[in-house]
């Protein structure tokens, strides 16, 4: 399989929380085949945008690898950070709205969390080329803030380090109307949210032809 970026991703271990999320978005990247959803009008609308990515955190943001190095490289890389990288947990996780859209967020005090992605972000730049001014553009088109452009122009992406906020997303955007239906909806669906919350592995996922992201390689946090 030939994948033209790479992302790190947190995929729940949590098996139930994985399958319900896999089928919400109709899209299982743990697997890389498309699953049943439920039958809910309207679904297949408002999961639209994610779906692509599957049912994720993401940890460091889709890059394409840099002139000189290939994704055997990439996999000795984080296999080593995941050696010497311990798990993060908070204290679990709730549904809530992030702008327009819903996500999955956490409970409590996440810093750990935001610390193994910020470590994810620096420790494999090496591996990142640059953004093409087109994708440089689209990410300024939503209008950044002075310090989420600096982000974007050293990191390649707006939302990191300080910036970050860690959740795996349920929805694209709503519709202000709509927020509070498709919110009672998700929480209906999915199964008891994990409590506490452990991201226990680093999973390496790559953009196929079709741009779904799948999963390549998962790496346990051991360190």
């Amino acid at each position: 399989m030939t994948y033209s970026r790479f992302a790190l991703y947190d995929l729940p271990a949590d098996a139930e929380l994985a399958r319900h999320g896999a089928a919400w978005l109709g899209w299982d990247a743990e697997r890389g085949t498309v699953c049943d959803s439920p039958t809910l009008p309207g679904l297949d609308d408002v999961t639209m945008t994610p779906r692509k990515y599957g049912f994720h955190g993401t940890l460091k943001a889709p890059f394409r690898l840099v002139d000189g190095v290939d994704l055997d490289a990439l996999k000795e890389a984080v296999a080593a950070l995941a050696l010497c990288t311990a798990p993060a947990r908070c204290d679990g996780l709730r549904v809530a709205t992030l702008g327009r859209f819903l996500a999955l967020v956490p409970v409590g005090d996440a810093s750990d969390v935001s610390a193994l992605a910020a470590r994810c972000v620096t420790a494999l730049d090496c591996f990142r080329a640059m953004p093409s001014d087109a994708e440089m553009a689209r990410r300024r088109a939503v209008g950044l803030t002075p310090a989420q452009d600096a982000l974007l122009l050293e990191w390649g992406y707006p939302y990191v380090l300080e910036a970050f906020r860690f959740h795996i997303t349920l929805t694209g955007v709503l519709g202000a109307d709509a927020l509070d239906a498709w919110y009672a909806t998700v929480v209906s669906f999915l199964p008891a949210l994990p409590a506490p919350y452990t991201v226990s592995s680093l999973a390496l996922v790559g953009e196929r032809e079709d741009g779904h992201f799948e999963l390549i390689e998962r790496y346990a946090l051991t360190g």
